[in-house]
């Protein structure tokens, strides 16, 4: 399908400069990812209900947590007996806890076994953000008042086995403060299509890729045309929305850019925090072609590749109508907001608020609105 318009109403997402441009990164793609494509065709005389939607969060970097730890993995004999299974399920909840506030996997912080019922502690890791919280209050675990660098020191004392005070632990979806080197994107998507009656077709594409995407690609691609001629008095409403939500911590330029020949202008892309909308509303429309085509990339395996979004929609009379007008109301908004900071900071140093809107009502000879928005490293 192609979006058959001449463009001649445009909107400039944002202006290209050094503030906005050198610190945007998208997260990278996970191991296991997903391609599906979805193809609408409706050529229907009556009452009409079509709706899509999609929410994607993907979350990338990796974090150094300092504190100690215990670990015997490679050494049968160093391992330590735990006194219960009330032991061993108190320390899989706790970590349980650490994972979803710090990032990583349960196995990151702790490493438990059973062995014909009896239950060891393999591996234990306690960073400083914990050593001195309670790991449970519970007294039948017998650990009961413990806090992490007690039980650590306890392992270590009875056991040995004490290793060095960093570990590397992959990021993953929290609600806290991101770290240093994590990236988050947030991309959502709703398009939904009602009548209660009249001549209604409608050609709707829908692709989705998770992988890395390069500049000019894009992971989640939307096309769709549709005529409608009431009939009885029915009338056609609609909305469509994109949302684009982008963020991450300071973050080192030299780890982030793929093309040797690149020079980033300081030794850190700042954090960031960038929102990005687009939507579009049909209330009562009694006769129309409507055209939209939206875009969006949220995924990239290097820094210089930019976050994008794109959006248009063309209304134009509906060719066997007579009329020569479409008739009914079309809205639009796209909006954005943009929080830049330099450096290792963590307060913005530049701000971006934005919004545009239109709205027509009667007969629609020609109505088009285009947006495009880009930011990162290079555009």
């Amino acid at each position: 399908m192609k979006f058959g318009y001449a463009i001649v109403l445009a909107l400039v997402a944002l202006v290209a400069v050094t503030a906005f441009a050198s610190a945007d990164r998208l997260p990278q793609q996970v191991p296991e990812n997903q391609v599906f494509t979805i193809d609408t065709l409706i050529d229907v005389t009556g009452a009409v209900s079509e709706e899509s939607e999609m929410e994607w969060t993907i979350d990338s970097g990796e974090v150094d947590l300092t504190g100690i730890y215990y670990d015997a993995t490679e050494d049968t004999d160093g391992k330590y007996e735990l006194a219960s299974y009330d032991q061993y399920n108190a320390l899989l909840t706790a970590a349980t806890k650490l994972a979803a506030k710090y990032g990583g996997s349960i196995s990151d912080y702790i490493s438990v076994s059973n062995d014909s019922g009896t239950y060891y502690l393999n591996y234990i890791y306690a960073n400083d953000g914990v050593l001195d919280d309670v790991i449970t209050y519970d007294t039948d675990t017998g650990l009961a008042g413990y806090t992490w660098a007690e039980l650590v020191a306890k392992v270590v004392t009875e056991n040995g086995n004490y290793v060095g005070d960093t570990v590397t632990i992959p990021t993953a979806i929290h609600d806290s403060k991101l770290f240093p080197g994590e990236e988050i994107a947030i991309l959502t998507w709703t398009d939904s299509l009602r009548s209660n009656g009249g001549k209604f077709s409608l050609n709707k594409n829908i692709d989705f890729d998770s992988k890395n995407k390069g500049k000019g690609l894009s992971n989640l691609e939307v096309e769709k045309v549709l005529t409608y001629a009431s009939t009885e008095g029915a009338h056609l409403v609609g909305s469509e929305a994109w949302s684009l939500d982008v963020a991450g911590n300071y973050e080192k330029s030299a780890d982030s850019i793929r093309c040797v020949f690149a020079a980033a202008s300081s030794t850190y892309f700042p954090a960031f925090c960038n929102v990005v909308k687009a939507k579009s509303e049909l209330v009562n429309i009694n006769s129309a072609q409507i055209s939209t085509k939206g875009s969006a990339r949220a995924v990239a395996a290097t820094g210089d590749v930019p976050a994008a979004l794109s959006y248009q929609i063309a209304v134009t009379p509906d060719s066997n109508s007579g009329s020569g007008f479409a008739d009914g109301t079309v809205k639009t908004l796209f909006g954005g907001s943009i929080m830049e900071a330099r450096g290792k900071n963590q307060v913005p140093s530049a701000t971006n608020t934005w919004k545009d809107t239109a709205s027509v009502t009667g007969g629609i000879k020609n109505f088009q609105k285009t947006f495009n928005y880009e930011s990162g490293f290079t555009i």
